[in-house]
């Protein structure tokens, strides 16, 4: 009988990141992760407490996307956060009830 060796399934490699999206949950905060060639990498932030802030959740999410880029692409990135943190933009030009507006 003739076997052969089991390889180890190694982990596909992700596409390159281009965005990064955080939302805060209940159960935690969730990411999702957005590549340069249309994929999305979904989960959870793992390291972050549920009762940890937004400035926790970012630093987390940045050096989760630094290693994805480091590790799969040995590529050295920097993640900017826009807009400006505590702000979402409501994309309707011209209209008076759209602009930035604050979180509640």
């Amino acid at each position: 009988m003739v076997t052969r060796k089991r390889q180890k399934k190694r982990r596909l490699p992700s596409g390159m990141p281009k965005g990064v999206v955080l939302l805060a949950t209940p159960e935690g905060w969730r990411h999702s992760v957005l590549t340069e060639e249309g994929g999305m990498l979904c989960g959870r932030l793992a390291e972050v407490p549920l009762d940890a802030g937004p400035a926790a959740a970012r630093a987390a999410a940045e050096a989760m996307v630094a290693g994805l880029a480091h590790d799969f692409h040995q590529e050295r990135v920097t993640v900017t956060w826009d807009p400006a943190p505590g702000t979402r933009v409501l994309d309707r030009p011209g209209h008076p009830c759209f602009g930035p507006a604050e979180l509640l």
